[in-house]
């Protein structure tokens, strides 16, 4: 979750660095990878080739993200309602796939994704999108998910609250699982933010994320965070937090966790800016000979805007997740970089690469996972957009997942095309 200091109001660029970093954050370090997702347009490293958010819930595509494309008037309005349609459409064609565990194929994938956006006023959007997945491959299902996103958020006074719902059905092949995996994912948050005074703010939120998986674990997480900023000037923002969550997994023990953070947001220059955050996490299973595990936790980010046409970015990630195995959780390392170049007034060309490390580590004493893994990856885009509201691109992309359990191990080559439309 980006904290609520970014809002643009209270500190001068946060707007815009919150955003970037919310794209960091969704390529940044968690237990388990998307194989086959088409990239974006976007330069940054696509789902494709990154991680999933941490909490282990896949990047889920969906048709009402077209980078680049204008945003204009709704294509109807109703006196405070507005609706936006928006299609996107994804075609891959890559070896190396996992449909099941070691077992790697070459696949055509088509993915359709019509969708709706509605508006009430400047307060409500709720985003509707099912996507079609077909592949070409009878080793793969065909399949349609479905994604919901219900977002509000009011003012009282100094207080600020805002209300998230989430919800997503997909069947992706996971890195985690090594094969084509059926999940279910239900978000919801709450959070509340009073300024305290001309330097102070109080960010809290409650949140709770269920995932169900079929033939692997299901978890419900509850969890707060509370942080308590301090601005030392326009450019510089300060924050200590606590967050606490309980962890439910069937099959396996329920968890607690704490975690003691501290947070820095530097706008060192207008075009250089950092935000690190870090801290200790401490998690213990519910369960007789359950291990104390006690790990550092990071999520840092880099962005350098070089010129105009010119971008870089670089994060580096520590966290832990619970695994989709039976008693067992993830501690993952890891950085992303990709850098954006503008070419000739309409091109946006991309690069980026990154390396992710997953260890699995037991929860119970005397009992011992074992597997770890290193995932590799590089990719480029090129994107373009057309009739103001569309956007096209072409990417390629090269992943290698190496495993010391031999059946999880791949190396994939992708190519493909995406268009999208929105209003």
């Amino acid at each position: 979750m980006i904290p609520a200091l970014f809002n643009g109001a209270r500190f001068p660029g946060r707007l815009w660095l919150g955003r970037i970093l919310a794209t960091v954050a969704i390529c940044s370090l968690a237990n388990a990878q998307d194989t086959v997702t088409p990239p974006p347009a976007a330069p940054t490293p696509p789902p494709a080739l990154a991680p999933a958010p941490i909490g282990g819930t896949p990047v889920v595509p969906s048709g009402n993200a077209v980078p680049n494309a204008v945003a204009a008037g709704p294509l109807a309005q109703w006196g405070p309602v507005s609706v936006r349609p928006h299609l996107d459409y994804r075609l891959t064609y890559g070896d190396g796939i996992q449909s099941s565990l070691g077992q790697p194929v070459t696949t055509g994938i088509q993915a359709i994704s019509p969708g709706i956006l509605l508006g009430l006023g400047s307060t409500w959007t709720l985003d509707y999108t099912p996507t079609w997945t077909l592949y070409s491959n009878r080793a793969f299902k065909d399949t349609l998910g479905n994604a919901a996103d219900l977002h509000g958020d009011t003012a009282y006074g100094d207080w600020t609250f805002g209300f998230s719902q989430n919800y997503s059905r997909s069947s992706l092949p996971l890195v985690e699982t090594g094969q084509q995996t059926v999940q279910e994912t239900y978000s919801t948050g709450i959070t509340a933010s009073d300024r305290l005074n001309l330097r102070m703010v109080l960010d809290m939120s409650v949140n709770q994320d269920v995932r169900f998986a079929e033939t692997f674990t299901n978890t419900r997480e509850w969890s707060t965070q509370e942080w308590l900023h301090f601005e030392f000037s326009p450019r510089l923002d300060a924050a200590i937090g606590l967050g606490y969550g309980y962890v439910g997994v069937s099959p396996g023990p329920d968890a607690t966790y704490w975690k003691p953070d501290v947070q820095i947001v530097w706008k060192m220059t207008d075009k250089i800016s950092f935000n690190v955050q870090g801290g200790v996490e401490r998690r213990k299973a519910r369960a007789i000979n359950a291990k104390v595990l006690t790990n550092p936790i990071l999520n840092a980010a880099v962005l350098y805007q070089l010129l105009e046409t010119t971008s870089f970015s670089f994060n580096a990630s520590r966290a832990v997740a619970v695994s989709y195995f039976a008693d067992e959780v993830t501690v993952s390392t890891g950085w992303n970089a990709a850098v954006q170049q503008r070419l000739l007034g309409e091109l946006q060309l991309g690069v980026g690469a990154g390396q992710q490390k997953a260890s699995y580590v037991s929860v119970i004493n005397n009992l011992s996972a074992g597997r770890s893994n290193r995932y590799d990856s590089f990719n480029v885009s090129l994107s373009t957009t057309f009739l103001r509201r569309g956007s096209v691109s072409a990417f390629y992309l090269i992943s290698r997942n190496s495993s010391n359990v031999g059946a999880y191990g791949f190396t994939s080559h992708q190519i493909g095309l995406q268009v999208g439309y929105r209003f």
